[in-house]
């Protein structure tokens, strides 16, 4: 890999095989501890290969804490989880100074949000100045405490959850702050094969998950997010994402009915551009085909279009519209 690592220019179909044997490795680790759902583990690491935030939804026991930790542990990356709650503080969050009485002088007491991965659990429970106070980290990339700045490890990931369930006590994000994020992941229950595999390792899980072998560091993960801008995107597919993008904000036209009030920012082409590299690599290709802007259309999109009352009168969802953009927009 260190080879492979130090080349430079466009990456030939050797150097990716070799590249990408590392988060194979990662995939099956992790497929040890996670029953089932594979396609979000991979949504994972290329919100990781990318520098990229998730926001991932799902209702209450669906591993989303056991799945952070065990990529953590692979990956050899600090892991923190929070519990967003409505009487939080962003003090809580990202620390505070402390008075030093036999220096008289205040020192920084940093909070819990200075690691590699952060699982916000439940986000849509904390006031709006705590959910403030994590996205202006997720964009900067740094904690501002008195007059300095400390910057948080590199890589920093932050995945946010979501309660589907319950409404009450609730505060929902805006879609301004969504949109920094760059997934959007429905994590849904097991088949019922899968449940009975959870039963057969559910014995000692935390033993299993300490255990895994570790297959990178953060530097090696540093590096990959560099060597991405490597992946070859043909001019006629980044076209085909800015129609895609496009099509979100003007649906009249190429859907023949308004069905979106609010389509997809430049965050979203953005988005659509390096997931689609992320995919081509863990596909083991090293250029983008149009299958991999339609692999990740809906993770980039669900969160960040919001529907009009014409598709509520036809009982169409943000995946229905999302589909029917990507069956109607011709690829190149």
């Amino acid at each position: 890999m260190e080879t492979a690592m130090t080349q430079s220019g466009r990456l030939s179909d050797e150097e990716i095989q070799t590249l990408k044997a590392p988060w194979d490795s990662l995939r099956q680790q992790v497929g040890k501890v996670f029953i089932g759902l594979p396609d979000v583990v991979e949504k994972v690491c290329i919100c990781l290969l990318t520098g990229g935030h998730m926001l991932l939804e799902g209702v209450p026991g669906t591993a989303k804490t056991h799945l952070l930790n065990a990529v953590a542990k692979v990956l050899n990356l600090s892991f923190s989880r929070i519990q967003f709650t409505p009487d939080l503080l962003p003090s809580d969050l990202m620390g505070t100074m402390i008075y030093n009485p036999k220096e008289h002088t205040f020192e920084p007491k940093l909070g819990p949000i200075m690691t590699n991965f952060l699982l916000a659990d439940e986000i849509n429970r904390a006031p709006a100045k705590v959910q403030s106070a994590l996205l202006e980290v997720m964009a900067e990339h740094q904690v501002t405490l008195g007059d300095k700045s400390y910057p948080v490890p590199e890589p920093f990931f932050v995945c946010a959850s979501q309660n589907p369930v319950e409404q009450e006590g609730t505060f929902f994000l805006p879609e301004a702050q969504k949109d920094r994020f760059m997934f959007k992941i429905h994590l849904g229950y097991l088949s019922k094969d899968e449940e009975c595999s959870l039963l057969n390792i559910i014995d000692g899980l935390e033993d299993h998950v300490s255990h895994l072998d570790t297959v990178l560091d953060a530097k090696q993960v540093l590096e990959y997010q560099k060597k991405l801008e490597q992946i070859y995107v043909d001019e006629k597919v980044k076209d085909y994402i800015v129609r895609l993008v496009h099509a979100t904000r003007d649906t009249k036209t190429c859907l023949g009915s308004h069905l979106i009030d609010l389509g997809g920012s430049p965050r979203a082409t953005i988005a659509l551009y390096k997931g689609s590299r992320a995919k081509a690599f863990m596909q083991g290709r090293s250029f983008v085909i149009p299958q991999d802007v339609l692999d990740i259309l809906e993770p980039v999109l669900a969160h960040r279009l919001m529907l009009s009352v014409d598709a509520e009168v036809d009982e169409l969802s943000v995946s229905d519209v999302i589909k029917e953009i990507g069956d109607v927009i011709s690829q190149p």
